[in-house]
């Protein structure tokens, strides 16, 4: 409305190109004022409809590059109250909330501080969110609330399933999941918490890739997990310009040739990444021997579920950054020349432009060791687990890897096929109290219950000490034939986790090796015996 020139007491509206089946199928509403929506007027109503319900609407068009340039001085202000801010499309900010949230006191003391810095910086009012997960937070910024840790998904339960659209980052992927949405109101699932509530192997088979994305997100559980494991080093391209650009059509065109540049780099290894670094060098504003300054912005890339990040969609993201630069720089400068004292500072030609692949992983994650590469056989292992998680979903294929612990049973960590997950504890820091080497290398699926005796036949038990009253000299399994006679042991190791917690644990763990050649991993707690694992 501001670079339109509409002033606030009118209502207005910004309709965007709607599509159907991969055509252009009119327009609908994409935005909508305060004014328009006390009239009635809604995002995603068609032309006619919002005209219906306010016939004096003010109708703009649609515009990424004027959003991403009036945009920029609110990214800055509010990056003058937290760093590391991610802009995950024109008028939305991601940030991290714990560390600026101590800093400040509380999430309500940050909030007031993101207002106060955007209004006296920029003058437009913005809304701040906090809660656990993307469409959790931004319907959160909505309402202007805080959801306390662990109320995301009773906070987005009751909402409809069409908020979802408020997560997407590319407006592409706006008509995809609008055409899920209505599919899931014909099928019932009306809201977000009838959404959640189905099992997650249903949402997979029936809906895919789109349907997981969406589940996700209706759980409360973000698209990407903040303690992600970057498992490949992060792809970057550069380019000097040569003679500087001042234009943005004139750094666009070499930040076309970067974008193909760095999503041909991507595709020719397999990777997928979920940030995109935007970083540009001026020439300085006394010469070219000026250092000029390092302008950099982080944007939030698509998840695969709504398409992916292509070629055109780095172009359009560089674009729209350099438009807020190179445009506000200019507005700045003009206002400078007029003696305005809120003036912003002029940005010299750009010199340098980098364009940056961050949190690059594996596009289809895998475990190439469990499988030769020769033959093709691992790409149709790879399609075969994937077609089970379509029938079975996500977590009936698990792969195995080691997180840090005192036993074997706590150093297993199963994640999902496909999945880069870090464990939750890590496996090189020092564990004291750990069971020696080697690892046992069969793990039962449930710890068997068994009678440890000493050499009078009695029952050896574990003391408030974590001692033992005796030797092991046989042990009793269930389905054999009497006790199994013991030919060595080691042991025994007292292991006492948390003792100041509620949840902490007490056991005594033994090796045990049996006259038939088999050793046995036997752990002792609340006063019985099980067998834990199985040595060749």
């Amino acid at each position: 409305m501001a670079a339109a020139g509409v002033d606030a007491h009118v209502p207005a509206a910004v309709l965007g190109a709607r599509s159907r089946g991969g055509q252009t199928a009119g327009h609908s509403v994409v935005a909508v004022s305060a004014v328009a929506r006390a009239a009635g007027v809604r995002r995603g109503m068609r032309r006619r409809q919002a005209q219906e319900r306010c016939p004096e609407l003010a109708l703009l068009p649609a515009d990424d590059g004027r959003d991403a340039r009036e945009f920029e001085p609110v990214a800055l202000a509010a990056e003058t109250v937290v760093a590391g801010i991610e802009v995950a499309r024109p008028g939305l900010l991601l940030l991290p909330a714990d560390g600026a949230a101590r800093y400040h006191g509380s999430e309500h003391a940050l909030a007031r501080a993101l207002v106060e810095a955007v209004a006296e910086r920029t003058g437009y009012e913005c809304a701040v969110g906090v809660a656990d997960g993307i469409l959790a937070a931004i319907l959160a910024a909505r309402a202007d609330a805080v959801v306390p840790p662990g109320g995301s998904r009773a906070f987005l339960a009751p909402r409809p399933a069409a908020e979802l659209v408020h997560a997407v980052t590319d407006p592409g992927g706006v008509a995809a999941v609008r055409e899920a949405v209505d599919l899931w109101w014909r099928l019932g699932v009306r809201t977000l918490g009838d959404l959640a509530a189905l099992p997650t192997p249903v949402v997979q088979a029936r809906f895919g890739d789109l349907g997981a994305w969406a589940h996700r997100l209706a759980r409360g559980e973000d698209e990407r997990p903040p303690a992600r494991r970057r498992i490949e080093a992060d792809l970057a391209v550069a380019a000097d310009l040569d003679p500087p650009a001042l234009r943005v059509d004139v750094a666009t065109f070499a930040a076309r040739r970067l974008a193909e540049e760095l999503h041909e780099m991507l595709a020719r290894r397999g990777l997928a990444c979920g940030r995109l670094r935007i970083t540009a060098r001026t020439g300085g504003l006394d010469g070219p021997t000026d250092d000029g300054a390092t302008l950099e912005r982080v944007w939030r890339t698509d998840d695969a579920a709504t398409g992916g990040l292509s070629a055109a969609r780095i172009t359009d993201r560089v674009r729209w950054q350099l438009e807020g630069w190179l445009t506000g720089a200019a507005l700045g400068a003009r206002r400078a020349a007029r003696g305005a004292d809120d003036a912003a500072p002029a940005v010299a030609p750009i010199v340098h432009l980098a364009l940056a692949a961050q949190e690059v992983v594996p596009a289809g994650t895998h475990q190439p060791a469990l499988w030769g590469a020769g033959a093709g056989q691992d790409v149709r292992a790879r399609r075969a687990l994937g077609r089970v998680q379509g029938l079975l979903g996500g977590d009936a294929v698990l792969t195995v890897r080691v997180q840090g612990g005192r036993d074997p049973r706590d150093r297993v960590h199963l994640v999902p096929f496909g999945e880069d997950v870090a464990p939750a504890r890590d496996a090189a820091l020092p564990w004291p109290g750990a069971l020696p080497s080697p690892a046992p290398p069969t793990l039962l699926p449930e710890p068997a219950p068994v009678r440890v005796l000493d050499a009078a036949d009695r029952d050896v038990v574990v003391g408030a000490r974590l001692g033992t009253s005796g030797e092991p000299a046989a042990v009793v399994r269930d389905g054999a034939d009497g006790p199994e006679r013991v030919v060595a042991w080691a042991g025994p190791w007292p292991v006492a986790e948390r003792w100041w917690a509620p949840d902490g644990r007490r056991r005594v763990y033994l090796q045990v090796v049996l006259e038939d050649g088999q050793g046995l991993l036997l752990a002792a707690a609340g006063g019985a015996w099980r067998a834990e694992a199985v040595y060749d």
